[in-house]
């Protein structure tokens, strides 16, 4: 009767967990409708959505029954997630003026998708049960998780240097929290470490990035007050 009601209670914060990792990954879309009317990818950075794209492909493979058994919210948000982060990465592609960025992004993708096949390949001919093969892919699951929630620190750096959170999207370090709160009480439903870990240090990240938010939030305004003013010295009507 307990386990019953533990396995609802799962389903139920896996389904919710789903839709929030929906926002999540949908979170960016203002940020590329601004890329898409200045047709430039200005200072945004690529390295978040790199770190996403390999975490969902890393989720995919974990939630594969022949690795982790009944699994299924994990595959279809994941699966979901990749196909979302390889548009963004195209428009990225698309709209980078930068030859050499471009090529170090594509670069980067095709080692990623080399390094997922091999890991395939390994864990399900060389590893035979699926507990094994659970904890493989779960530890690479964790790494991947934690460089998609530490991501932003690049980001981060620049907020702090410049004042300003101009290319840090609000909605995105918003939804990363909710995310890696909901996913964390999932991981206990039950316990799942390697679920729990990367998700408990990415409530913990996107904490900091909201906090970084609040703080440079005025400056923020002021700078773009100013910029938006010295633009129309420059350009009087």
């Amino acid at each position: 009767m307990v386990s019953h009601l533990v396995n609802t209670v799962r389903n139920v914060v896996g389904i919710i967990g789903n839709v929030i990792s929906l926002f999540l990954f949908l979170s960016p879309v203002p940020t590329f409708v601004n890329i898409w009317k200045k047709g430039s990818v200005e200072q945004f950075s690529p390295v978040p959505y790199l770190a996403t794209l390999i975490n969902c492909l890393v989720w995919v493979l974990y939630g594969l029954p022949m690795v982790h058994p009944n699994s299924i919210l994990v595959i279809t948000i994941n699966g979901t997630g990749t196909a979302i982060e390889v548009v963004y990465l195209t428009l990225f592609l698309v709209f980078c003026k930068d030859k050499k960025k471009r090529l170090k992004v594509l670069l980067v993708i095709l080692i990623e998708l080399v390094l997922i096949a091999i890991l395939a390949v390994l864990v399900l001919t060389v590893v035979h049960t699926t507990e094994r093969r659970s904890m493989v892919v779960g530890i690479i699951a964790i790494v991947g998780n934690i460089m998609m929630y530490a991501s932003p620190l690049s980001v981060m750096k620049l907020v702090i240097t410049t004042k300003s959170v101009e290319y840090m999207p609000f909605s995105l370090s918003l939804a990363s929290l909710a995310n890696g709160i909901c996913w964390s009480i999932y991981a206990f439903l039950p316990f799942d470490p390697f679920i729990a870990v990367p998700n408990g240090l990415g409530t913990l990240f996107s904490l900091a990035q909201l906090l970084l938010y609040a703080t440079y939030y005025k400056s923020t305004k002021r700078i773009m007050a100013a910029r938006k003013e010295t633009k129309i010295e420059m350009n009087p009507v």
